[in-house]
């Protein structure tokens, strides 16, 4: 062996390869928290994405679905009421009734609109 080889062979004996093989691992751990935050941030965007091409639930301010709603805005959803509260007025009894929501306030689903194609065939 020659003498460099030798003062790498004692080098790495006293220490020095553990040196090394920690700044191998730290950066590797700093490689891969990056590689992880990237996914994140791509992630949240297409939900961000997804969020935004999705038109507006029909949802009332009562909670409920457009759906439960007759034509002249009424619910007629049934919700659990409470009836008795114990000393702390916290519910403890509950009782089904309608839903006490007078019209539907929820955003207008927009209407299928047909219009025949216009040619001049003539």
């Amino acid at each position: 062996m020659s003498g460099w080889m030798w003062w790498g062979l004692a080098f790495m004996l006293l220490g020095g390869g553990s040196w090394i093989g920690e700044s191998v691992r730290s950066a590797l751990k700093a490689r891969h928290t990056r590689k992880l935050e990237l996914q994140r941030a791509e992630t949240e965007r297409q939900r961000a994405l997804d969020a935004a091409n999705r038109p507006p639930e029909p949802i009332c301010g009562c909670t409920h679905h457009l759906a439960k709603h007759d034509k002249q805005g009424t619910c007629h959803e049934r919700v659990q009421a409470p009836v008795e509260w114990d000393a702390d007025r916290k519910p403890v009894k509950f009782e089904e009734r309608p839903c006490n929501c007078q019209q539907y306030v929820g955003p207008e689903p927009l209407g299928t609109v047909y219009a025949p194609e216009i040619t001049d065939r003539g």
